[in-house]
């Protein structure tokens, strides 16, 4: 048991550190090489706070632990909004005025639906998975022509936050480089921890993948949004989530099933999904409620709202560890 654990707590940390050298790299490589930074801010920063998930699913899936794979991205859903947020908003009341992320909410509704949509048959087939895959480049797409013609601040302040100043493009390839590398090895010792300690305790692997994977892949979102939260940059917090939540259900789901069909608990439907939406839809009611604020008129999140989602977490984080527990 004690070389499992300790596979977990290393591949977690080497894991939350390889993904900001990583993203550094990815974000500072594409600046040198001229990309705009709304194509950084969206794509690079977004695949790069999402890939602990992507990479973590997709050797989950290939390892044949698709409960795992499933877990970690419904999961990190989960933390990013009720975890991730709610501290968020504990810690400095959130404005959403950017328009981004107004057309940014109702699309990751529309994605929660249609994730739960393809539960309904019990698997998540190679087709679903393509089907995923294709929603998600054609987000990309209609996101980056909808700002094509424009100087997006939320892009920009969120690849400034991760671009060092005149660092050269030789050492920036050489942080991605090393970045991608620990990212990959790390994420096979983490899934190999986890499902060894899955094995030794009994518990199924599903559980695994919704709280301590989830939670440690979700740590470069909470940093993050509390970093944006301290410097008062509230669409770029809130933005990283959701975009890292769109990233997770399309895209990460969408790779672990093209690399294995995905069979599905019933209770990942009628528990997680529908805890995922429940949370997207509260979000979605904060975030568009009309306030006013410094004299703006702009949505809200405030305390009690964030303390709400914190508690949503903790009485689902509980629920979880009583039905183990229990069985």
């Amino acid at each position: 048991m004690l070389m499992p654990i300790m596979a977990l707590i290393i591949g977690l940390a080497v894991l939350v550190w390889s993904a900001d050298k990583f993203v550094d790299g990815a974000a500072n490589t594409s600046k040198v090489l001229g990309v705009p930074p709304l194509v950084i801010g969206m794509i690079v920063i977004g695949f790069g706070t999402s890939a602990p998930e992507m990479v973590v699913s997709v050797f989950a899936s290939a390892q044949g632990n698709p409960g795992l794979a499933l877990g970690n991205a419904f999961g990190s859903n989960i933390t990013n909004i009720a975890l991730v947020l709610g501290i968020s908003a504990l810690l400095l009341p959130m404005t959403v005025s950017s328009g981004v992320l107004r057309r940014e909410l109702p699309m990751l509704l529309g994605v929660t639906l249609l994730a739960g949509y393809q539960l309904l048959d019990g698997v998540v087939s190679r087709l679903d998975a393509v089907i995923l895959l294709v929603v998600f480049v054609a987000v990309l797409f209609w996101t980056i022509r909808q700002n094509g013609g424009t100087e997006d601040k939320f892009a920009a302040d969120t690849s400034q936050a991760h671009l060092s100043a005149q660092v050269p493009l030789k050492m920036s390839i050489i942080w991605l480089v090393i970045g991608l590398i620990c990212l990959i090895l790390s994420s096979r010792l983490l899934v190999w921890g986890a499902v060894e300690v899955a094995t030794s305790l009994g518990v199924d692997d599903l559980i695994i993948g919704l709280t301590i994977v989830a939670l440690g892949t979700s740590l470069p979102e909470l940093a993050a949004a509390i970093v944006s939260i301290r410097r008062k940059e509230h669409d770029l917090a809130l933005g990283n989530l959701i975009g890292s939540n769109l990233f997770n259900t399309l895209a990460v789901v969408g790779l672990a099933g093209l690399v294995r069909p995905i069979t599905v608990a019933s209770e990942v439907l009628s528990r997680d999904w529908l805890l995922m939406l429940t949370l997207t839809l509260l979000l979605t009611a904060f975030a568009w409620r009309p306030k006013s604020w410094q004299g703006v008129r702009a949505a809200r999140i405030n305390r009690l709202e964030g303390g709400v989602f914190v508690a949503i977490y903790v009485s689902y984080i509980s629920w979880l560890i009583m039905g183990v527990v229990l069985s």
